[in-house]
């Protein structure tokens, strides 16, 4: 995986969705991950593999308590990447 995670162009911006990394990090997988937060499996998967089109903010929420990290360790926007 990137270092700055899976990127997701947008217009001329890009979203780095990073949750795959952050869970190597931390030597957790996503069925734990998915079972520990009652996340569904699918849609871990989609936001390690930046296939999420609508962010959940209940799900995120979930997810950054469970991690002990800030939103933007599962995904950042870069503005004005690509010009």
């Amino acid at each position: 995986m990137k270092k700055d995670g899976i990127e997701v162009k947008i217009g001329n911006s890009a979203f780095y969705f990073k949750l795959g990394n952050l869970l190597d990090e931390k030597n957790i997988s996503k069925n734990k991950l998915g079972q520990d937060t009652g996340t569904d499996y699918k849609v871990v998967t989609r936001y390690i593999n930046g296939e999420s089109e609508r962010l959940d903010l209940i799900v995120l929420e979930r997810l950054c308590n469970y991690l002990d990290c800030e939103l933007t360790d599962i995904i950042e926007l870069k503005r004005n990447v690509f010009k």
